[in-house]
């Protein structure tokens, strides 16, 4: 579950920044894929995890920044814009990793905690896991204290609730929202390379399998708040892992493809819920979340 929960942490912790700053990046999926392929590809080339993770990092901050200068600065529309993010970034990372398919890697080394992987029970499961692990739960509470607790935090929920009064107050609203863009694509590009170089440490076309698209529901579960992320990542990331085990235990007698459509069936329910809870407004978006933003002056 934790393994599992770690590509949607990541990539939904980058998304929420990007949201909360008023910013509506759909292409999570393309650029996660991005990242898997070219932490794949210098992994491959150079045996380097720490250069692998940089690459992976580039290139999803480097398709964000496309997105950036579409959304941002050509005020092109948001939505259309991260589809097509989406859309190039699957069609690039096929072509780039069409020679690499089912080639594997060496996996990412894994780290122990002094005193506490040596835990019984406890410490195999939550002490004896990668760096990524570690970084993607560790960015939850940063990620909250940095929102809620910083002039800089403050300024970029300014800006994604009242772009306009942010930006009469002297803030530079384009400027927050293309570091939070590209701190996206960082973290898409890293939860990408965490499929390739430690879940399964290899390549194949469209691994992400559709978690990017998760991930965006889980912001949206997750009422843009980061102490909410940790829970919803471990929910769908345990429906992923239920999915699978039960497929390999045969506990089910189900068609893999209906036991294949769990997680995306748990995301659309989870959705709907929402949707209906009374006093839905505690799950209100920011409100100027998607919309194009021009200064006067």
């Amino acid at each position: 579950m934790v393994t599992a929960a770690t590509p949607l942490l990541l990539a939904a912790t980058g998304e929420l920044v990007v949201e909360r700053a008023g910013v509506l990046n759909l292409g999570v999926e393309g650029m996660m894929l991005v990242g898997a392929v070219a932490g794949f590809t210098t992994a491959l080339a150079t045996g380097s995890h720490t250069l692998a993770l940089f690459a992976a990092a580039l290139a999803g901050a480097g398709l964000a920044a496309l997105f950036a200068f579409l959304a941002l600065q050509l005020l092109a529309n948001q939505v259309a814009s991260g589809l097509a993010l989406t859309v190039l970034g699957t069609g690039l990372s096929a072509l780039a990793g069409a020679s690499r398919v089912g080639i594997p890697v060496e996996r990412l080394p894994r780290l122990a905690l002094p005193g506490l992987s040596d835990l019984p029970v406890v410490g195999p499961l939550l002490f004896a896991h990668d760096v990524l692990v570690y970084g993607a739960f560790a960015m939850v509470p940063a990620t909250a204290w940095f929102l809620g607790r910083t002039r800089a935090g403050m300024v970029l929920r300014a800006c994604g609730e009242n772009a306009e009064a942010a930006h009469a107050l002297g803030h530079p609203v384009r400027r927050v929202r293309w570091l939070a863009v590209l701190f996206g694509g960082v973290m898409a590009g890293l939860a990408g390379a965490y499929l390739s170089l430690a879940y399964t440490p290899m390549w194949a076309e469209e691994m992400t399998a559709g978690r990017g698209w998760i991930a965006l529901a889980l912001v949206v579960f997750a009422a843009w708040r980061p102490g909410r992320l940790l829970l919803g990542a471990l929910l769908f990331g345990g429906v992923g892992i239920l999915q699978l085990h039960a497929q390999g235990l045969g506990l089910v007698a189900l068609p893999s493809q209906i036991l294949s459509m769990l997680p995306y069936l748990a995301t659309v329910m989870v959705l709907v819920a929402i949707a209906t809870v009374p006093g839905r407004r505690r799950f209100a978006a920011p409100a100027c979340l998607g919309e194009p933003f021009l200064p006067s002056r």
